[in-house]
């Protein structure tokens, strides 16, 4: 899947252009695509779900409201890739060897890491979110120098290798996230969570209860590490 690390902006795209319209994702609808990610939705079925929701929705006699969130597509994208559970099967082991997409060279890598080593260490939060910053900022570092010394020897990474420097960039994420939740008061996360379940309110009915879930923790997430001004540090951010 040459377009794998580009879920994000393909999804982004496809939902616009589908809609007509330039309008911005809402934090629902990044923390939706976080969990369709994490789920190991494949990108093909996701925007096959958001296709097939329009291309129901435009043959509709009466079209009295827009459909303003992607949460209106979980069930169709659920539904797609289901169906492809199947094909993917046999076919897994073959991208794992396959060459990574553009925009992915061990510069380009190296280049994001740097950042984030770099905004990493001029958050302001409290000294246990500190450490931890310091201690993935390390990390970091030794993984962009890897990044540097396959540069420098004019090699090239294959899709099978970035997704497990992915698999370690998401474990840093989760240390991050595990310390800003213990700092957070209580009172701010069940303010959060009560924000996440009004933006799901409208969504209920479309999605079954354990997505439900990943969908609120998703979107704390997302808020926290934006309060807190950490950056996300998945190549899918690139």
């Amino acid at each position: 899947m040459d377009n794998y690390f580009n879920y994000f902006t393909e999804i982004e795209e496809r939902y616009q252009k589908r809609r007509g319209t330039g309008l911005l994702l809402s934090t629902l609808d990044w923390a939706l695509i976080e969990t369709w990610k994490d789920a190991g939705i494949p990108l093909e079925a996701a925007l096959s779900g958001i296709d097939t929701t329009f291309d129901k929705y435009d043959r509709r006699p009466r079209q009295t409201r827009k459909i303003n969130s992607l949460a209106y597509c979980a069930q169709e994208v659920l539904a797609a890739a289901e169906d492809m559970k199947e094909a993917a099967i046999g076919t897994q082991d073959e991208r794992q060897d396959s060459p990574a997409p553009a925009g992915m060279t061990p510069e380009e890598i190296g280049a994001f890491l740097l950042r984030n080593i770099q905004a990493l260490g001029q958050i302001k939060s409290p000294a246990q979110v500190q450490a931890v910053a310091q201690e993935c900022s390390a990390t970091l570092y030794a993984f962009a120098e890897a990044q540097r010394a396959g540069a420098l020897a004019g090699g090239t990474w294959a899709i099978g290798e970035l997704e497990d420097l992915e698999r370690r960039l998401t474990v840093l994420e989760e240390k991050l996230f595990a310390a800003l939740t213990v700092v957070t008061p209580e009172a701010e996360l069940a303010a959060l969570r009560a924000e996440a379940d009004r933006a799901i309110g409208p969504y209920r009915s479309k999605m079954p209860g354990f997505q439900i879930e990943q969908l609120r923790k998703q979107f704390v997430h997302k808020r926290l590490f934006e309060k807190a001004k950490i950056p996300r540090l998945s190549l899918f951010y690139m």
